[in-house]
């Protein structure tokens, strides 16, 4: 079938985020047979006149929408993003009578609601590699779609289970579609080397678009990809899986693999600071990590237990220490004013940042309430939130007692 492919992003909330997970999509339906266009609107000076044409000469008999963001998560201020995407569907639905199907991390947290709102066909929650394939040959058979994992159906009232197999670790040929300047210092290309996280943070999404379920590429597969991109000329990656040490001895084969490249690759990665050993730190090192990502998101151990975490402050001090003296630049992450927070513990959290001594911090106010999460119940028996709110449109929890002292206090720390 003809597919076109669109990544509806065009924000740079954070760092440029060229579309992976779309990419990994594209490749997998080509190398199914299928005839797939790509098309990127993250730097398009007009993304409604550069969708009406690739629509109008392709002539796709079905297009895929990618939803990356539905809000920029800033509790004081929030930006809804999902109109946006509302007019990229709006654009298709205008130049084409072809279905719509839509994914991405943004549609999976709220797989019947975004698909409403947005007035789409289908939508694919959590991994879209083999559940694309599976809807196009449904439709092109006609034949019902519904029963597919991970796929809903407009109008359906329950949301689609999560599609979380272990389709990704087949290697597709992304770099095709990869569109950035090599030599841009601020390009960084992503890389998944595995999927689902097991830990369970209060407040987290990632279960609602990946599962809980780990599942790995294996390190040849990882590094081939890693390969095609180098041959185009990219030389820095960002590995954006949850926890890079998780399983560890993945993490470690990766670091040999990589030690191989000439001229040396450099690379960044999050690392979830428990159990963080100097052989992994030494591995990394002299593979190229440049810099390590910790979002230890609290210096309070009874906020962190509030949070389900498990680590203590005195392992991401240690974690912190070993980074820091193989000269890997270390990025912290504060998530301030959850379940339990108080003005002594916002005071511990920024001391004991200060006292890391980081090349970079960053502190959020608020916690963005997800569906399905801890968070959420806590937030409905408090009567923060609705139980029918269906949190499309954001909604945070702040702690009681903490506004409007708890914005100045972060702003004096220059955060």
């Amino acid at each position: 079938m003809k597919v076109l492919l669109v990544a509806s992003n065009t924000e740079r909330i954070s760092m440029v985020t060229p579309p992976y997970g779309l990419g990994l999509v594209a490749g997998a339906l080509r190398e199914a047979g299928h005839d797939v266009t790509f098309l990127d609107l993250l730097d398009s000076p007009d993304p409604d006149t550069d969708l009406r044409r690739t629509v109008a000469e392709g002539q796709p008999e079905v297009i895929g929408i990618s939803v990356r963001n539905i809000d920029d998560q800033n509790a004081r201020e929030p930006r809804f993003l999902l109109e946006k995407a509302r007019g990229v569907v709006a654009a298709c639905r205008e130049a084409s009578p072809s279905p719509i199907v839509l994914g991405g991390p943004g549609y999976s947290l709220f797989p019947r609601e975004a698909l409403a709102y947005l007035g789409a066909d289908y939508g694919i929650r959590g991994d879209g590699e083999r559940a694309f394939q599976v809807l196009l040959e449904r439709l092109d058979e006609g034949r019902d779609p519904r029963g597919i994992p991970g796929i809903q159906v407009a109008g359906d009232p329950a949301p689609a289970t999560l599609a979380a197999g272990t389709d990704f670790t087949h290697f597709p040929a992304w770099a095709e579609d990869l569109q950035g300047d090599p030599e841009d210092p601020d390009f960084w290309v992503p890389l998944q080397s595995r999927r689902g996280c097991p830990n369970d943070c209060s407040y987290c999404s990632t279960a609602s678009i990946q599962g809980r379920d780990l599942r790995c590429r294996s390190p040849r597969q990882v590094l081939d990809t890693i390969d095609v991109l180098a041959h185009r000329g990219y030389r820095r990656f960002y590995f954006v899986d949850n926890a890079f040490n998780h399983p560890e001895s993945l993490a470690l084969d990766i670091c040999r693999g990589l030690r191989g490249f000439s001229p040396r690759l450099a690379w960044r990665c999050i690392l979830y600071p428990s159990h963080v050993g100097e052989p992994l730190v030494h591995a990394m090192a002299a593979a190229g990590c440049v810099e390590v990502a910790l979002g230890f998101e609290s210096g309070s151990p009874r906020i962190l237990k509030e949070m389900n975490k498990h680590f203590t402050p005195e392992e991401v001090r240690a974690c912190a220490a070993l980074l820091a003296a193989y000269g890997i630049r270390r990025m912290g992450f504060l998530l301030l004013g959850g379940p339990g927070e108080t003005r002594e513990t916002v005071e511990e959290s920024l001391a004991f940042a200060r006292s890391l001594r980081l090349d970079g911090l960053k502190a959020t106010v608020g916690l963005r309430i997800y569906p399905g999460t801890a968070l959420a119940r806590r937030a409905i028996a408090e009567g923060v939130i609705s139980e029918d709110d269906d949190l499309l449109r954001p909604k945070f929890y702040l702690a009681p007692g903490l506004e409007p002292w708890i914005h100045a206090r972060v702003a004096a720390e220059g955060l």
